[in-house]
């Protein structure tokens, strides 16, 4: 059995689907205030983060720890507003990158569960 990590083909895979849903967010008037100025350190936490979660090398949680993603996200404001603009990149960029449908439907499946669980704002 392989993992989504290596059917996709490894770490490149992934900083290419967190280079597309980036470029959403950077458009976008709602969501863009919510990031940093300096885009790129998030861009890459974010890439180890889903390359390690989908089956890849523990790259991420040895550079940064424990994920705690709710500890992490919470100091900046997330309501159910940004919670589907987020959602919608992230599922646009992973409908980009011609997924096994099966493999698409995972990954969307745990997009929309994580993303609910980062709501930390009424509204």
């Amino acid at each position: 059995m392989t993992t989504l990590f290596e059917r996709v083909g490894g770490g490149p895979w992934f900083l290419e689907l967190v280079d597309r849903f980036y470029q959403r967010v950077e458009d976008d008037p709602l969501l863009r205030p919510v990031y940093p100025e300096q885009l790129e350190p998030g861009k890459t936490y974010l890439a180890l983060f889903l390359a390690q979660y989908w089956g890849g090398p523990p790259l991420y949680s040895m550079e940064r720890g424990h994920p705690r993603l709710r500890q992490r996200h919470f100091p900046f404001a997330i309501g159910q507003a940004e919670r589907d603009a987020w959602v919608r990149h992230m599922l646009a960029a992973v409908a980009s990158m011609e997924l096994a449908p099966d493999d698409e439907a995972e990954m969307a499946a745990y997009f929309e569960g994580a993303a609910t669980m980062m709501i930390n704002r009424p509204g």
